[in-house]
């Protein structure tokens, strides 16, 4: 399938800020700057909707918190989105290859979700919210400059994607870790101070 790096990228994209990649492909399309978004991604009303909802989460997704609700909320809805605008990028309605495409769509969507919500859980154990402003930018700029480029260099624009989904999950498993002992070594040290206080009270009188 020629269309599958696009697919591809448009996948871990959608895992990202699936509101960016419709708006994106959609205006991208619109202004006859590639041929190979389909009309559906077109239409003014599915434009407008993909504003506003990419205002919105553009806000949510730089509040420390608040961006992991709306991850939590997004664990369904992007990896539905990475598979929609799959299958409307390999077109052939209910063919085997438009089935396979929205499979692997959804599938990267679904794993560079799971990449940014750890990224973001991890990240919100800091109290400044200035690192996830900066990682919120980055993201936004990185889901436009990559899908920009995949209509371009749609080889060149998957490799990247698939190796910035490696490199992510990798990073996420060493940040649970991470986690994993800060949780433990915090709640070893309630312990120490809870048996102190106890230890530290007389008995009661008999």
């Amino acid at each position: 399938m020629s269309v599958l790096p696009l697919v591809f990228t448009s996948g871990w994209a959608s895992g990202i800020n699936a509101y960016a990649v419709v708006l994106l492909l959609g205006l991208l399309g619109a202004s006859g700057v590639t041929d190979e978004v389909p009309a559906a991604l077109q239409r003014p009303d599915v434009l407008i909707v993909a504003a506003v909802l990419f205002v919105v989460e553009a806000v949510a997704d730089k509040v420390p918190y608040v961006d992991s609700v709306w991850d939590a909320v997004h664990t369904v809805i992007r990896p539905i989105a990475g598979g929609v605008v799959a299958a409307l990028l390999a077109g052939h309605d209910g063919s085997l290859p438009q089935l396979a495409a929205g499979a692997v769509g959804g599938t990267t969507a679904l794993l560079s979700h799971l990449v940014k919500a750890g990224t973001r859980i991890a990240v919100n154990t800091s109290p400044e919210p200035a690192s996830n402003i900066v990682l919120s930018l980055a993201e936004d700029l990185g889901v436009a400059g990559l899908i920009a480029f995949a209509v371009f260099h749609p080889v060149l624009a998957a490799s990247i994607a698939g190796v910035l989904l490696i490199g992510g999950i990798a990073l996420v498993i060493f940040m649970w870790s991470r986690i994993r002992r800060f949780l433990r070594r915090r709640r070893a040290r309630r312990e120490e101070k809870r048996l102190a206080t106890a230890g530290g009270v007389a008995p009661p009188a008999g």
